[in-house]
Formats: structure tokens, C-alpha cells, sequence
């Protein structure tokens, strides 16, 4: 079996666990996240959403996260793959660090964090497309990337829309050649809302007196990984896509 189809096999049962119902602890959680959140003030709850939506704004249609990094053409994706994992490596330790040291000062300091985290997981992403061999200056490989974010923190019904929309990307790309055509079409309500759902009981748990710290770590840790998940597999749809239009 060659590596090309090894990553096959586990695409597709990356998604049959996408899609699974939901287990006693996510549903569990889920209840405690509601709760934590009737805890947290108003005024919190819209700083959080103001936040969100000021950075990804940045992130679509600025040029702060555009990297330094060279984009690698036609890199082999098993070598793309491996460094991808270096990259999620370094990101998820700044990641960690990070929640660990806002987690230790409460509601404050946990106010400075979501922007950071968000700044931090924007960074990784658009490396990883440079690290793929796409450029983060076509402003279509933003939107791309901003649909990876989407569906890493969407609910099921959101996430397979989502997901069909990254495997015809080769298509849908097609449409995206202005910000002021996507700001147009963006619900940024939907997209704040489930966002902030998807990691309120993790981050949530940070704003706690005594366990912060600790929280704030745990939490980094865990959502990064799974964005790191996320994306890297979002990337190998298109890559296994691009590679077989080209056998073909």
C-alpha cells in the first residue's frame, strides 16, 4: 500500500467519526458548558463575539498572518505531511503555554486570551497551506482556510455542508476572487455562535478561580489537536484530489 493510499483510508474513517452521534460525555458536556456559560456576564459573552469576528475579518482580508514561510510547490505529500507535523508541534506548545499563563488570572486575563488563541490557530493555518503548496495570497485560499476554521467548531448539520464544499473546492474556488463578494455572503452571526459553542466548556473552565491554569492548558491542547485534524486532512482531500485530476 502506498502512502497516498494509506491517507485514503484514513480520510474516510476520519469522517465516519465525524458524523457519529454524539457519546455520553460530549452530551455531558454540552450541559455542563450551558451551565458555566449562564455564569459569564453579558459584556463577556459580546467582548468574545466582537473579538472573533475582528480577527477573522483581519485574517480574510489584511495581511498580518500572510507568512514568511515560502510556499512549497509540488511538495510530495507524505514529506508535506511530515512537515505539517512539526509545524502543529511547535503551535500547539505556544498554544499550551499560552493558556496555561491567561488561565492563571481568571476572568481578566481569560478575556486577553481568546483573541490570542485565535490569533495563534489563524498563524498555524496559514502556514499549513504554504506548508501544502497553497498561497495564502489568493484571497480564495483565505476562504478556504476560514472553512477549515468553520468546520473544526460547527455543529453536524453545518460541518457536512462544510466538508462537501473543501472536496469541490477545485469548483467552488472559482467564486472567490473578491473580499466584497464573500463579505456579502458571510453569516458572521451563525459563524460566531458556533464557535464560541463549540469550545465553552473547555475555555469556559478557564475563567475559574483555582483552575485556571490548568484549564487554559488542557483546553489549548485538546482544541488545537483537533484543528490540527481538521485541516491537515482538509489538505489532503484537496492534494489526493489534485494528484489523481493529474493522473488522470
Amino acid at each position: 500500500m502506498n502512502y497516498e493510499d494509506k491517507i485514503q483510508r484514513e480520510l474516510a474513517e476520519w469522517e465516519q467519526k465525524m458524523f457519529k452521534p454524539p457519546g455520553w460525555l460530549e452530551k455531558t458536556s454540552k450541559t455542563i458548558g450551558n451551565r458555566i456559560n449562564h455564569w459569564i456576564p453579558p459584556k463577556v459573552h459580546n467582548i468574545i463575539t466582537t473579538t472573533i469576528r475582528s480577527i477573522v475579518r483581519t485574517a480574510l482580508f489584511g495581511a498580518e498572518y500572510t507568512p514568511s514561510r515560502a510556499v512549497q510547490r509540488h511538495p510530495e505529500l507524505e514529506a508535506a505531511d511530515q512537515e505539517a507535523n512539526a509545524l502543529f508541534a511547535l503551535y500547539q506548545k505556544i498554544a499550551v503555554a499560552e493558556g496555561a499563563g491567561t488561565g492563571a488570572g481568571g476572568i481578566v486575563l481569560g478575556l486577553v486570551d481568546f483573541p490570542a488563541f485565535i490569533a495563534i490557530k489563524m498563524k498555524f493555518l496559514f502556514e499549513l497551506a504554504h506548508v501544502y503548496g497553497y498561497d495564502t495570497k489568493d484571497f480564495s485560499e483565505r476562504v478556504f482556510i476560514l472553512k477549515v476554521f468553520q468546520m473544526t467548531f460547527s455543529g453536524p448539520e453545518n460541518r457536512a455542508r462544510l466538508l462537501d464544499s473543501i472536496k469541490r473546492w477545485h469548483l467552488e474556488k472559482e467564486q472567490w476572487h473578491s473580499d466584497a463578494e464573500y463579505s456579502r455572503s458571510m453569516d458572521w452571526e451563525t459563524f460566531q455562535i458556533e464557535y464560541r459553542d463549540a469550545i465553552d466548556f473547555r475555555k469556559m473552565l478557564q475563567m475559574v478561580p483555582g483552575i485556571g491554569a490548568v484549564a487554559g492548558a488542557w483546553a489549548n491542547y485538546a482544541i488545537f489537536e483537533d484543528l490540527r485534524e481538521f485541516a491537515m486532512n482538509a489538505y489532503r482531500l484537496r492534494r489526493l484530489h489534485d494528484h489523481f485530476a493529474v493522473v488522470d
